[in-house]
């Protein structure tokens, strides 16, 4: 009981937060959809942050993913909505395409073409998000800034697919410049795709739990908090 008041306490905190985040740039808290980043923790935790009322989570990892869904599903917990927010291999896009909500991280072509097939074979219509690297760090994923308007014409005419916006991974710093800077970024990108395309990318997922409120007031509509509501994680 002890973890569930610790989650259900932080999840409460979390909200509270984006709340006033929100309301301060008189925008709507509920426009802002808040993923809980679950990795690494394991499946019995989720069912205690399900009761603590969250109800979209964010995983890194096919497989991980995969067994978390079916033990929810064997256990008849209520299904919440999953989204894959780390970098997604081809070969694995099978294990989550069946009933996965939005992933967070297509940046190429290839990756896009699978998830359609796969989507396809599930008689479904995936929602995506393209990654661009804003940092220009060589160890993170993502389209460069400069060839996104390619991969977006790409990516937007593969059936099975929605794309809905985009996401980026900030620079884990404590110079608020530098990540706000980035977020920045990601918005007059998403801006310029809608200007020049005349579409509608409506989604900007940016922001995890040490820069979440930098990323609001930069315009995130997703934002993915992982410790700030679970605690640190115990890798093993």
């Amino acid at each position: 009981m002890e973890k569930f008041d610790e989650i259900k306490s932080n999840w409460l905190n979390v909200l509270n937060n984006v709340r006033i985040a929100a309301q301060t740039l008189q925008r709507d808290p509920d426009s802002i959809k808040i993923v809980a980043v679950s990795k690494s923790h394991p499946p019995e935790i989720i069912e205690l942050a399900i009761k603590a009322g969250v109800n979209v989570f964010g995983e890194n990892y096919a497989q991980e993913l995969k067994d978390k869904h079916q033990y929810l599903v064997e256990s008849g917990v209520k299904i919440p909505e999953w989204h894959f927010i780390g970098h997604l291999q081809s070969n694995k896009v099978k294990y989550i395409a069946p009933f996965v909500s939005m992933i967070h991280s297509v940046d190429s072509v290839g990756l896009a073409e699978e998830i359609s097939k796969q989507a396809e074979k599930n008689n479904r219509t995936i929602d995506i998000l393209l990654q661009v690297n804003t940092s220009g760090e060589y160890s993170k994923f993502g389209c460069q800034p400069e060839k996104l308007i390619e991969l977006f014409d790409s990516v937007a005419r593969i059936k099975n697919l929605n794309v809905l916006g985009l996401m980026t991974i900030g620079t884990f710093s404590d110079n608020e410049n530098i990540i706000r800077t980035e977020f920045k970024l990601l918005r007059e990108l998403r801006d310029n795709i809608n200007k020049t395309k005349g579409v509608n990318l409506s989604h900007l997922s940016m922001g995890m739990s040490h820069d979440y409120e930098i990323a609001i007031e930069e315009g995130a509509t997703i934002v993915r908090i992982g410790t700030a509501i679970f605690g640190e994680r115990i890798y093993h």
